[in-house]
């Protein structure tokens, strides 16, 4: 889970700066949406990234509080995707993240990549 967690935040976080020409962070977000990679299976891979190391190095260790932190962790980043991230997204990108979303799951990936807009 750690080298997955990793793996998949890297790629993500290179698409965000070569692709989307920006961060994941809302001071400087990207100039494009990014749809291509592992977006084109789920929506939110930096976040299950994020999550799956903390869980992952919960089951490593053993820890019971680790895991409930990524638990919590989880949590927050459901509610900031439904209450603020979503919403914004919308409002920069328009029809060309609804039909993200109508076609790309929130976090469960899908088996087969949408095969839609590409960078």
């Amino acid at each position: 889970m750690i080298a997955a967690g990793l793996t998949v935040l890297l790629d993500s976080f290179a698409r965000f700066a070569l692709q989307g020409l920006g961060t994941p962070a809302p001071i400087f977000p990207t100039r494009h949406l990014v749809v291509s990679g592992l977006f084109r299976y789920v929506r939110n891979p930096m976040y299950i990234a994020v999550v799956s190391l903390i869980l992952g190095q919960g089951l490593f260790f053993g820890s019971i509080l680790a895991l409930e932190y990524g638990v919590a962790v989880f949590a927050g980043f459901y509610l900031f995707v439904l209450i603020y991230e979503e919403p914004t997204l919308l409002k920069s990108y328009g029809r060309e993240y609804e039909e993200f979303c109508a076609n790309v799951p929130r976090w469960i990936p899908h088996l087969r990549p949408w095969q839609g807009k590409r960078e």
